[in-house]
């Protein structure tokens, strides 16, 4: 049963991180450049603070991408709003970005364990369900959401499953029967593993197949050549100039053309 989330004429094009090419990842600067050029799917990551803030961030520690250092989950956010991304930008929370791109669809990595109550929370007071897909490289972690999440949301396959329908052959109604009962919509791989056969099998079952992080010509084109449904990018300049090249283009309802 398809979700609203992924409603939006195919191919969906993904800012990774907010489009890290451009900007500082997972920065403000970067979501709103994306949003600028008219993406409807920004792509970012799940950190939670020892007192619940949901952060828009990839690593477990500050130390790489800002001026701080510490471990995310041992510190407050009051410890964590003083860091600055690049020694300029404010982590964002998650809450806030929902908020502020209310039209906007967004794709949220949950990082730890930690970031599934946090992110319950913030969906029950945004109500952006239908906006969200959550994913992550714990199976287990996305089982966990699926359980504490009382409301339907788009959901990424589990690794297992992406590795069932690689290697499993002809997919059967019984895998598409356990994947239905999951409530997943979408595999969401690296390049290596979206060949011909994995999207092929994975459209079988129903599922959309998302590519990521493709940053190349030519890697984007090949991806869209083999039929995958998202690519996700740093590149978003490129990205979309790839896509208006081919008549694949579909920005956001409302969006304004604009010049990279």
């Amino acid at each position: 049963m398809a979700v609203p989330y992924l409603d939006h004429p195919l191919p969906a094009a993904f800012a990774h991180r907010g489009g890290a090419a451009h900007n500082p990842e997972n920065s403000w600067p970067a979501f709103e450049y994306a949003v600028q050029l008219g993406y409807a799917y920004l792509e970012t990551d799940a950190r939670s603070t020892s007192d619940g803030a949901l952060l828009s961030f990839h690593d477990a520690t500050l130390d790489r991408v800002t001026d701080r250092t510490g471990q995310v989950s041992r510190l407050t956010y009051k410890e964590v709003s003083a860091a600055r991304i690049a020694g300029k930008e404010p982590i964002p929370l998650i809450e806030d970005l929902l908020g502020t791109f209310g039209e906007l669809r967004f794709n949220i990595d949950l990082k730890d364990s930690g970031t599934i109550e946090p992110l319950a929370r913030v969906l029950k007071r945004t109500g952006a369900w239908d906006r969200v897909c959550v994913t992550s490289f714990s199976g287990r972690r996305l089982l966990a959401a699926q359980k504490t999440l009382d409301h339907p949301v788009c959901l990424a396959v589990t690794p297992a499953a992406i590795a069932a329908v690689r290697y499993a052959g002809h997919p059967g109604k019984a895998m598409a029967a356990r994947l239905a009962r999951s409530g997943a919509q979408c595999a969401q791989v690296p390049r290596q593993i979206a060949t011909r056969t994995f999207i092929r099998r994975s459209h079988e079952l129903g599922l959309q197949v998302h590519v990521w992080t493709l940053n190349t010509r030519e890697e984007i084109e090949h991806a869209l050549d083999l039929g995958a449904d998202g690519v996700m990018t740093d590149e978003v300049a490129l990205l979309r100039d790839i896509l208006t090249e081919r008549g694949q283009w579909n920005p956001r309802v409302g969006a304004q053309p604009r010049q990279a």
